[in-house]
């Protein structure tokens, strides 16, 4: 991990433990530690000369809150708007504020002194308890795979209108720019940011997780929703095409979660008592098996067995793994798309008997759900919500389904 993207989740994390309360970091510049751009900070800045190992997470957390509780930011309640760490001969400046306003209020000005500190308040990361669920993610950083479309986009809109910092990662990056630039436009300031990764690609994920780094200076949510589906009989699909959607839904969550999870270890290294949350977006697939969609199916049942697994490691690092398991979709593109739909693979498949059209194939799936209707956005973003707020929640499956798929 680059030595800039490694310090800022250890200075959220500082300032997180300080206030008990979400704040975003920004890397603002660097360059050689004899001046220059990268000490454009002012008298109240806090400014480390770490000497340790660029890597060595515990130790730098530790010289990272000394040196706050040092400066004097806990006694007097206040935050400073600039962190500089010296390090192997390097400067690193970084910019703090309670949001992404004030981040840009503080590139535009170029001010110096420091945030009033809110009160101090329960170190759970979670929002108190009386208030409105939608209060659980106001101001945090997250990131939702696959938010360029489909369910993904319903997540990311919900959760903006939440108050979150919300990162569009998509192999689409033409998708997600449009959508971040439509909800910055919308909301008036900057809320979305887009970024651009394959799921599969391990590499682009580092990336995108040290985007992500510099940008806010860590993550609390991660919703892993990228994901595909090839409905075929086993009798008939090419192995080429099992594998694919394995290595989307299946492995590429283990990979998600890796460099996401490494970036909230990081970040508990200076703020232990933080909760952060990874949250599969999985299906009623993942529950029950699925006719002539052994390879979907499979890849959702394998991919509970690792939010399982994930949470019983992760939870050292107060990290919660679950899952949402939804039922269809069957307005969005997945189902609806006129070509390569899943109304239209089921009709072609004969996956539906008697079906003649695809007004066939969705009263069909309809009539499955008690509720009579296909899952929605709100729908999955309130489950989302649900798991960040209840903090004693992990390892969990979640189905919001109308009743079709009933756990027991």
């Amino acid at each position: 991990m680059k030595p800039e993207a490694f310090f800022a989740p250890l200075i959220r994390g500082a300032i997180i433990e300080q206030t008990g309360g979400p704040w975003t970091v920004a890397y603002e510049t660097g360059g050689k530690a004899d001046g220059g751009a990268a000490d454009r900070t002012g008298g109240s800045a806090v400014c480390i000369d770490y000497a340790g190992d660029a890597g060595d997470e515990q130790a730098a957390a530790e010289q990272i809150r000394a040196a706050f509780a040092a400066s004097g930011s806990a006694r007097n309640n206040k935050i400073p708007t600039r962190v500089k760490i010296t390090s192997g001969g390097n400067s690193y400046v970084y910019l703090t504020a309670p949001d992404y306003a004030g981040i840009d209020r503080a590139r535009s000005d170029s001010r110096t002194d420091a945030w009033d500190a809110p009160g101090a308040r329960e170190k759970s990361g979670a929002a108190d308890f009386a208030a409105s669920r939608a209060a659980v993610i106001k101001n945090r950083a997250a990131l939702i795979t696959g938010g360029a479309q489909g369910f993904g986009e319903e997540i990311v809109r919900g959760l903006a209108s939440a108050g979150a910092l919300v990162f569009i990662a998509d192999l689409n990056k033409a998708g997600a720019e449009k959508l971040a630039a439509g909800l910055n436009g919308e909301y008036g300031r900057t809320i979305a940011f887009p970024v651009e990764v394959n799921v599969a690609d391990e590499a682009s994920v580092q990336n995108m997780a040290e985007t992500i780094a510099l940008t806010t200076g860590g993550l609390d949510l991660c919703v892993s929703n990228a994901g595909v589906l090839r409905a075929a009989s086993i009798l008939e699909q090419d192995i080429a095409s099992f594998k694919f959607v394995t290595d989307i839904n299946y492995t590429a969550f283990a990979i998600v979660t890796k460099h996401c999870g490494l970036l909230m270890k990081a970040q508990h290294a200076a703020a232990p008592s933080w909760t952060a949350d990874i949250i599969q977006i999985n299906s009623k697939s993942g529950l029950d098996g699925s006719n002539k969609n052994g390879s979907y199916a499979g890849s959702k049942f394998g991919g509970i067995g690792l939010v399982q697994s994930f949470a019983k490691e992760l939870v050292e690092y107060n990290i919660k793994v679950n899952a949402v398991c939804p039922g269809n979709f069957f307005d969005g593109p997945l189902w609806s798309d006129p070509t390569k739909g899943l109304f239209v693979q089921y009709l072609n498949t004969g996956k539906v008997p008697g079906a003649k059209t695809i007004a066939d194939v969705k009263a069909f799936y309809e009539s499955k759900v008690p509720m009579g209707r296909g899952c929605t956005g709100p729908d999955v973003i309130r489950a989302v919500l649900y798991l960040v707020e209840q903090i004693y929640e992990t390892g969990q499956a979640l189905p919001v389904t109308g009743g079709q798929v009933m756990l027991s």
